[in-house]
């Protein structure tokens, strides 16, 4: 894997900003929301080549070789389809408040529903490109003890384990669909854990994100159905530590 840079982690991974608080669903409103790359009562399919200023990032590995924890079909609709759908509502978003600003007028009224959707979309296209960088084929155990990442771990949570456990058991109390995070808040220089419901709500702002757990149904559910609790600790055999530790020691320096 690269190494990262802070171009790398400004573009991709921090959420600095505050982006998180900007709250919503989608453009059509929450109770109109369906899957990205599917339209009510069709089929799935691969959303158009985004045009605009995000794009879908490739992946670090191929589809097949998570296995035997993530499986490759998973993977791959799950990057190819649902990553790539909020990539291009992100992309149809700052395009439709350009529209707004362009029209004047009574056209800011739609504002409110189009930056909804540029919280949404703009969330999950984020955090899916943390995601995928945090794992790695034979990741998981521990940090490395000499590493940064060790170190704050044990300062701020008092061991390894009891992280470990609370990660886990806040990616697994997540209601509905979310997130399990690890972040680094600037202010007063501590890791949290956190959740994020759909991709946006109940975050802190300003933290960054170093280890995300997806627990939307549609990272889980094709191998392990309901069994959340199984795909959490499954993931946990993936974590790419070297990885997280880039992210601390940029997000460091950003502070």
């Amino acid at each position: 894997m690269s190494t990262y840079t802070r171009r790398d982690l400004l573009s991709s991974a921090t959420l600095l900003g505050g982006w998180l608080t900007l709250g919503g669903a989608a453009a059509v409103g929450q109770e109109q929301w369906h899957e990205p790359g599917q339209e009510p009562g069709g089929e799935s399919q691969q959303p158009a080549t985004p045009r605009g200023p995000y794009e879908l990032p490739d992946l670090p590995y191929d589809y097949a070789d998570l296995e035997p924890h993530l499986d490759a079909q998973t993977v791959k609709l799950h990057h190819d389809v649902h990553h790539a759908g909020y990539v291009e509502h992100a992309n149809a978003a700052i395009a439709e408040l350009q529209r707004i600003r362009e029209r004047g007028g009574e056209a800011i009224g739609g504002v409110r529903a189009a930056t909804d959707a540029l919280s949404f979309n703009v969330s999950g296209h984020l955090l899916h490109s943390v995601y995928w960088q945090n794992m790695k084929k034979d990741g998981g155990g521990e940090p490395s003890a000499e590493s940064a990442i060790a170190a704050q771990l044990k300062r701020d949570f008092g061991s390894f384990a009891a992280f470990c456990g609370g990660f886990q058991a806040a990616s697994q109390q997540t209601q509905g669909s979310g997130w399990g995070i690890l972040g680094y808040e600037p202010v007063s220089q501590r890791l949290l854990v956190l959740q994020a419901e759909k991709h946006n709500n109940t975050m802190v702002c300003g933290v960054v994100p170093l280890l995300v757990l997806d627990v939307w149904e549609h990272a889980y559910y094709l191998k392990y159905q309901n069994r959340r609790s199984v795909y959490i600790k499954a993931f946990m055999n993936l974590v790419n530590w070297e990885n997280v530790e880039q992210r601390l020691q940029l997000a460091r320096k950003l502070a």
